[in-house]
């Protein structure tokens, strides 16, 4: 059943006012079941390039929301990585166990299609390397391919990787050492990403404690890195010393800051404050480093970003080692000004962004 629910103009036109997008497609058809928004937000450095995710979003209007907010962190990550890339991002709305079929996947290629370009997709949350197969069907504006087809093959562990860089530097502000031999980690989802990032920290001897919105999922990743699984509500009250987010978004909020004890927060998951400007401060305000997270997850952009771009796998993982370096020089950079991670690498990336729009205003 389609959803009736009416969007206002200032619901939506404000909201992409707001965040400063360029433009939003709304995808539709019938005979599939696809309903889906594409979010292009900044195509100053290039071609907007972002992932799609397949989503049982409760309303239209959260999935709108999420475009934006995602496809905004991708103008940033794209920025701060020093690629030449723009920020996009798309959600397909729906149960991905149940409603995604080709037919879908292909109908929806359709749409990137007649964009002729200015977006790029590629996989993220509940989408797979084959998915990406039947969207490269209807339009060549694809990346994250298998290797088998002259892709870059699944960005996860690439993301991971980066994530881990991150981590470390986040550590090695917070403790001294960026050794997490001994250190307790809570990872919060254990999907593709967080399968992999914990695969670096069982290598280095950490302690794991996780949960997943799919228990099945969560009881096999307990099982494989000998970690303790606890519900998805208990992860915030974990005595832990990092607290890793790979899951959806907007999970360090009102009320679940106050309840951690860790003293970092580093992870693959996107837009991670719910609300930068007030979320960002108050982990200043308690003491806790947190690694932004459009910086420390770019690592699967600058994977899909060699298929596009061209490049190999050793100067993807030679790129993304660098993170820690710009974790370190942003995490500096936020104690010197006196402001919070978020924004000071907010800052960096828009300063990019505002140079290099100089240098393209003449034709």
């Amino acid at each position: 059943m389609v959803e009736t629910n009416v969007l206002t103009e200032s619901s939506v036109f404000g909201q992409i006012a707001e965040h400063q997008h360029e433009q939003v497609v709304f995808c539709h058809d019938h005979e599939t079941g696809l309903k889906a928004i594409i979010g292009i937000h900044n195509t100053v450095l290039g071609p907007a390039l972002g992932g799609t995710r397949m989503w049982h979003y409760t309303s239209e209007a959260e999935a709108l929301n999420d475009v934006l907010r995602l496809s905004r962190g991708m103008t940033y990550k794209a920025a701060i990585s020093g690629l030449n890339l723009g920020g996009g991002k798309a959600v397909i709305i729906g149960d991905a166990k149940t409603m995604k079929t080709e037919a879908l996947l292909r109908k929806f290629g359709r749409f990137v299609q007649n964009l002729n370009g200015k977006y790029i997709t590629a996989e993220d949350v509940n989408m797979t390397t084959k998915d990406m197969e039947y969207i490269r069907m209807e339009t060549k504006h694809v990346s994250g391919l298998p290797e088998s087809m002259g892709g870059s093959g699944d960005p996860s562990p690439v993301t991971a990787y980066g994530t881990y860089m991150g981590m470390k530097a986040a550590a090695k502000k917070a403790f001294g050492s960026d050794s997490l031999a001994g250190k307790r980690v809570a990872v919060q989802g254990v999907g593709h990403v967080g399968t992999y990032l914990m695969e670096y920290l069982q290598k280095e001897g950490a302690q794991i404690v996780l949960c997943d919105y799919y228990e099945d999922r969560a009881l096999e990743a307990a099982t494989r890195f000998n970690a303790r699984m606890v519900g998805l509500d208990e992860i915030y009250d974990q005595d832990v010393d990092i607290y890793s987010p790979c899951a959806l978004g907007a999970t360090l909020n009102d009320d679940t800051i106050g309840r951690l004890k860790a003293q970092v927060v580093a992870g693959c998951a996107n837009n991670q404050l719910a609300n930068e400007d007030v979320h960002g401060p108050e982990l200043v305000r308690r003491g806790i480093i947190y690694a932004p997270d459009f910086l420390i997850n770019a690592g699967g952009l600058i994977n899909v970003c060699s298929e596009v771009q061209g490049g190999n796998r050793q100067s993807v993982m030679t790129q993304t080692e660098r993170i820690y370096d710009i974790t370190t020089q942003v995490l500096n950079k936020a104690e010197q000004e006196g402001s919070h991670p978020q924004a000071a690498a907010t800052r960096q990336a828009e300063e990019r962004i505002a140079a290099i729009g100089k240098v393209k205003s003449t034709y």
